[in-house]
């Protein structure tokens, strides 16, 4: 899985230790060593998951949560706090705070690991890039799909309205909406996080002026971007 994470914590050698672990998982890894730092590199370049550490000066973790939280473009992210307080009571203040998880030091850093795959494809199967919950619309979305490439043939092509220059995953991505692949499938086909082909497929709604994956596929075959 590869996805873009913050990690907060004022000990420098375990801020680097969890980077390089999660770096060796896959994941891109920003640090900073308080909760000031990392506030100012939310701000900057949003990640998808933070870890912070509890027990920090000035500002503890509790604190910088609430601060998270209370911004609406940060109230969804996940949380993992991670502290060497691990009485059921610091727990209990950690998950009132808004936490998602909590982990113990010293912790196993495959668990880490584990934590931060399952929130962030929890969080990936609530977002809404084309691809939602309603399963029936998702079912009607697919049907549209395959009846098209049904017509294949039928559509005419034509030069786009502006050249669309596609990444080649951007295209493999274009590839396998169009052969009426969800996105929990093409991860799976492609090796990736569904986190990752959701940015893709909202990337391609963007150069293509679309809004909905049949849309997109439509779109793609009238003006010959899919091989």
């Amino acid at each position: 899985m590869s996805a873009h994470l913050l990690v907060v914590d004022d000990e420098p050698g375990l801020r680097e230790a969890v980077q390089a672990y999660m770096e060796d998982s896959g994941f891109t890894v920003d640090v900073a060593s308080n909760a000031h730092e990392g506030w100012d590199k939310l701000q900057k370049n949003t990640p998808e998951l933070v870890i912070t550490d509890i027990m920090m000066p000035q500002v503890d973790g509790y604190q910088f949560l609430k601060q998270m939280r209370e911004d609406p473009r940060f109230k969804s992210l996940p949380v993992v706090f991670l502290t060497a307080r691990g009485m059921t009571k610091d727990r209990i203040q950690g998950y009132n705070a808004g936490c998602d998880a909590y982990l113990s030091k010293p912790f196993d850093p495959d668990e880490l690991v584990a934590i931060v795959e399952n929130l962030l494809e929890r969080r990936s199967g609530t977002d809404s890039t084309g691809e939602g919950t309603n399963l029936e619309e998702i079912a009607r979305q697919l049907a549209e799909i395959k009846a098209q490439l049904q017509q294949r043939p039928a559509i005419a092509q034509t030069n786009p309205p502006i050249k669309i220059d596609l990444t080649p995953r951007e295209q493999s991505v274009l590839n396998l909406v169009a052969e009426g692949l969800m996105n929990k499938e093409i991860a799976r086909r492609l090796e990736t996080s569904v986190r990752n082909v959701e940015k893709y497929v909202s990337r391609l709604f963007s150069k293509t002026g679309t809004n909905s994956r049949t849309e997109l596929v439509r779109y793609a075959l009238e003006h010959g971007l899919t091989n």
